[in-house]
């Protein structure tokens, strides 16, 4: 039986997927140059959501191109004793086979809003997301999930008391799957605070990883969200962008406030290419 029991002062939200590329680790280094002074944040690429949790906005509009991700956090703002209560019976079953039979239950994510159960898709993506192969969210061109099972004794599912606290800190979020581009139609001044974290530019033609689900992000789109970025400055509102360092993107933002940041690389095919690189973080202000 699942005891329910109600979010403290101590209980911080925090991000609930695991996310390649996520930003918890990187926070302390984007702590400074975040705006002290707005009243509605965006976070038009939602992921793993790291940044939302840490600002822990009063107010906020979430947004991702993934339906499956955004299915996942209206789930967790408004019913999350059920989708406890899903993580649960995922958790008592869990096993090879059962891993591969929830993997292939869904075969196309585009009709999520008619097909099924909204919190039952919630609850696999969110069971898949804490067993697959290094936390990885991967898609192939019909938008199914196609990431192995990893290789984990005692994988920790769920955390009935952080998905609470994580739910409370979302019910003033507006959560909605739209575009980079949407937010043009609600930022609007100095009052609004936008962190746009897009899939990362390659460093090279073999690191080509530009996106989770079955749509890929061209230099064109990051030419588009470039172009997004500067009609956004110059209404006054407050941006910030974090990208890969390389000569592509220091050049299309070098009319901007570029920082260089100190990351790591865990997911390389190659073991040597893992380690310290470095980022971008780039502001209007």
């Amino acid at each position: 039986m699942l005891t329910q029991v109600r979010p403290t002062d101590a209980i911080v939200p925090r991000p609930f997927l695991k996310w390649a590329g996520g930003k918890s680790q990187l926070l302390s280094q984007y702590e400074a140059l975040f705006p002290t002074n707005y009243r509605n944040y965006y976070e038009p690429f939602l992921g793993g959501g790291a940044v939302f949790f840490h600002l822990r906005p009063k107010k906020s509009f979430l947004s991702d191109i993934n339906l499956e991700i955004i299915n996942v956090y209206r789930c967790i703002r408004d019913q999350v004793e059920e989708v406890i209560t899903g993580l649960h019976q995922h958790y008592l079953q869990h096993g090879e086979s059962h891993y591969y039979e929830v993997r292939s239950r869904i075969e196309d994510s585009s009709e999520w809003f008619w097909v099924g159960n909204n919190v039952e898709r919630a609850t696999r993506i969110l069971y898949l997301n804490k067993t697959c192969f290094n936390g990885l969210y991967r898609e192939n061109s019909k938008g199914s999930f196609n990431v192995p099972m990893g290789r984990y004794k005692n994988p920790s599912i769920y955390d009935p008391q952080l998905l609470r606290a994580c739910s409370v800190q979302l019910k003033s979020s507006r959560i909605e799957p739209v575009g980079f581009e949407d937010v043009l139609r609600r930022a609007r001044s100095s009052n609004d605070f936008v962190y746009f974290d897009p899939p990362y530019q390659p460093l090279s033609s073999t690191s080509s990883f530009t996106s989770y689900n079955r749509y890929s992000f061209t230099e064109n789109d990051q030419i588009r969200l470039r172009d997004t970025f500067a009609k956004l400055r110059d209404r006054g509102v407050q941006v910030m962008l974090s990208n890969s360092d390389c000569e592509f993107i220091r050049d299309l933002y070098s009319d901007f406030n570029i920082h260089t940041i100190s990351a790591s690389r865990f997911i390389n095919s190659q073991a040597a290419k893992r380690g310290k690189i470095t980022e971008v973080l780039v502001t209007s202000y």
